[in-house]
């Protein structure tokens, strides 16, 4: 009897603790598919989801530059419209409101005609009042260097002697005026005599010299101070400097020190 009760107490033993490996495998069973099931999840690997509240600050992440808002194009494209009336006829409009095909085997010094349209927010009518988006211009056939001189205006300069033999030229640089069409860069550089004035009137030298020249006021007036000097202390030159310096001036040859010309 004593044998037995052991036997069924070692065999209640072996029952309890397969019991509890059964129920050990079976929680691990279930954590494992939990891990599985997280892992394959699409979530893992991905940042979490922005917080809504949280202010967020613009990201550019391309490295194409934003298209041109229609403000920027009216700035920039469009400058030329405050000098394009709109309303007016097309054959009017000046020549930096337009866009023409330029042919260049028309006859030098003849009239031709172009195929031009205005250009970008230039707005311009017909001879039959409508609005017209192509037209015919007529003008003569030449460059803009060609051009007349009462046609363009070119810059001055202040530096160089009108008074010379040979004349003098400069470097100047010309625009065509606005309602002058021609052929060509609008602009263009020219090589010009020098024609500024100071101011000097001939009729004011003239008449010094023959009045007071024998002080040297002529002289002095016409900036030349080391010349007014040596004719007011040797009295003209005894009147013989005097009459020089009247025919001088009279001609033209003797001007201002500044190297300008006389009005």
């Amino acid at each position: 009897m004593g044998t037995g009760c052991q036997f069924w107490g070692s065999e209640k033993g072996a029952l309890t603790m397969r019991a509890h490996g059964i129920m050990i495998l079976l929680f691990l069973d279930s954590c494992l598919q939990s891990v599985n099931g997280y892992l394959s999840s699409p979530h893992v690997g991905q940042e979490p989801p922005p917080n809504r509240n949280a202010q967020q600050s613009p990201v550019i992440t391309s490295p194409v530059a934003p298209a041109a808002t229609p403000a920027t194009l009216t700035t920039d494209s469009y400058s030329y419209t405050p000098n394009c009336p709109s309303g007016g006829l097309c054959t009017k409009l000046p020549a930096e409101c337009i866009n023409c095909s330029t042919h260049y085997n028309c006859s030098y010094g003849k009239p031709a005609t172009f195929s031009c349209k205005p250009k970008m927010g230039v707005h311009c009518l017909g001879e039959s009042g409508q609005q017209q988006t192509n037209f015919s211009l007529t003008m003569t056939c030449q460059f803009c260097w060609q051009l007349e001189p009462s046609l363009y205006r070119c810059t001055n300069s202040t530096s160089c002697m009108t008074v010379a033999c040979p004349r003098k030229r400069y470097n100047a640089n010309c625009t065509v005026l606005d309602h002058v069409h021609c052929l060509g860069k609008r602009v263009f550089p020219k090589r010009l005599y020098c024609n500024w004035t100071g101011g000097y009137k001939w009729s004011t030298a003239l008449a010094l010299s023959i009045t007071l020249g024998g002080f040297g006021a002529d002289r002095f007036y016409l900036g030349q101070w080391r010349e007014g000097l040596g004719k007011l202390f040797s009295f003209g030159g005894l009147g013989i400097w005097t009459l020089i310096d009247v025919l001088l001036i009279g001609v033209g040859y003797v001007g201002p020190a500044d190297g300008s010309l006389y009005i």
